[in-house]
């Protein structure tokens, strides 16, 4: 069976601070086995590590020490042996306003990967392949949104556009940096559940890496927890949200809006604004000596 594994994966940066020079540990000792047809969420809040695991796998950062294994054997580095590996693991980034090229079409992108992984070639071949990808991901009429550019889409469409390019050589892993986090919170889920879907259909393995436990929960069958670029709980998405061990991870969870308390929140809220709008009256009746008139 093919795997991604991550074996005692460190990262250290090198920063300056005034004449010395020292080092930041930003990831430590993480290991977890990927599977097709699996997510595993890497949970944790801006400068846990996560976001640095996921550019260390994509090959967009080079490990301290520790190994990435694509069905057992280390991936390679450069050359045929990385450009393998790439076909293999894909990366969708978190900002779709910044992952796609302004002055080419939404055509020229999914086209690149089929040319550079050699999935199809010549003008017909290549259109079909594009318009089939569009089609994967919603983008409805195909011919339409491959004549796009990226300025004329919205957010959500972008991120879909990044999906089908990642999908483009044939992944049989992706990683997803925080798909939707910089997308209206109306259109996330509808996002969420493509790559549900996506997954069910092709048998991906996912790598989902975010800061919101609900989606994490309601995303994967696992779940890891990073603090400080350490791994500090994991287990089934359930028995980590239901039945929190760390410290942390209770901390994570009570920062998470509860639904049933939204009305309550609501009301809470209101009485508090009309509360501090009276009491500024009062202090403008002060302010101005008109107390008493």
């Amino acid at each position: 069976m093919s795997t991604l594994e991550v074996r005692n994966l460190v990262k250290d940066f090198a920063i300056r601070k005034g004449l010395r020079r020292t080092r930041l540990r930003a990831v430590n000792d993480v290991s977890f086995t990927l599977e097709p047809g699996k997510t595993i969420a890497v949970v944790g809040e801006s400068g846990s590590g996560k976001s640095t695991v996921a550019r260390m796998i994509a090959q967009l950062e080079r490990p301290t020490s520790g190994e990435i294994l694509l069905d057992g054997k280390p991936s390679a580095t450069r050359g045929r042996g990385l450009d393998a590996y790439r076909h293999d693991v894909q990366m969708v980034f978190q900002d779709p306003f910044a992952s796609l090229n302004p002055f080419h079409t939404v055509g020229h992108h999914l086209e690149r990967p089929l040319r550079l992984h050699k999935v199809a070639r010549g003008r017909e071949a290549l259109d079909a392949r594009v318009h089939e990808l569009l089609e994967r991901v919603n983008l409805t009429p195909a011919p339409v949104f491959a004549a796009k550019q990226p300025h004329e889409m919205s957010g959500g469409q972008r991120q879909r556009v990044a999906i089908a390019r990642a999908l483009a050589p044939g992944a049989r892993f992706l990683v997803a940096d925080e798909p939707v986090s910089m997308l209206d919170v109306s259109i996330r889920l509808g996002v969420l559940n493509l790559l549900a879907r996506l997954q069910r259909e092709e048998n991906l393995g996912v790598l989902y890496i975010t800061h919101d436990l609900a989606t994490a929960r309601h995303f994967s069958d696992e779940i890891l927890v990073m603090f400080r670029g350490n791994v500090v709980e994991r287990g089934p998405s359930d028995q980590v949200i239901l039945d929190p061990q760390h410290d942390y991870t209770k901390l994570l969870l009570g920062a998470a809006p509860e639904p049933q308390n939204h009305g309550r929140l609501r009301e809470q809220v209101r009485a508090e604004l009309a509360a501090a709008a009276a009491g500024a009256g009062d202090a403008d009746r002060d302010r101005f000596g008109t107390r008493g008139m």
